[in-house]
């Protein structure tokens, strides 16, 4: 499930025309790589993957931290729900949001199995749904909130 969200990231990517979001995208992408690389090796490998390779630390979980604080200053967002769609960018990573949130309730599922080596690897799946919430968000700022939330007005 890590694959389909780096692919729906790589959509929205694709789609964005703006380059500060396209890197945040595009540092995400890479970031999965490496959660995906975690969660796929055994733990008794775990120790050689960290001495061998990046893995997801408490650094990730704090640019995330700092990337979701970015957004919420400069988001507002309407008093009701939001419905995905108000533009293609947005819906884009509101379906890879909703594939991480897959993924973590996945890993909650292995974590009660077999307890995952790194504490870091649920914070910061938890902290990216979020921010890819705000940068949807984000995307759609300039548009009014009944787009956002699917609201009618009568004419």
């Amino acid at each position: 499930m890590g694959d389909t969200a780096v692919s729906a990231l790589g959509l929205a990517r694709a789609m964005c025309e703006d380059s500060w979001v396209q890197d945040q995208l595009l540092n995400i992408q890479r970031k999965l790589f490496i959660l995906n690389a975690q969660l796929a090796t055994d733990s008794s490998q775990s120790e050689s993957l960290t001495r061998h390779f990046n893995t997801i630390d408490d650094a990730d979980v704090s640019e995330l931290d700092d990337l979701l604080g970015n957004l919420e200053s400069q988001v507002v967002l309407p008093p009701s729900f939001i419905i995905p769609g108000a533009s293609q960018l947005s819906a884009a990573i509101d379906l890879a949001r909703t594939i991480i949130r897959s993924v973590e309730r996945n890993v909650v599922a292995l974590q009660n199995s077999e307890p995952i080596s790194n504490p870091h690897v649920l914070t910061w799946l938890n902290r990216l749904s979020d921010c890819l919430f705000m940068l949807a968000r984000y995307v759609d700022r300039d548009l009014q909130p009944e787009f956002l939330t699917g609201a009618r007005r009568n004419s």
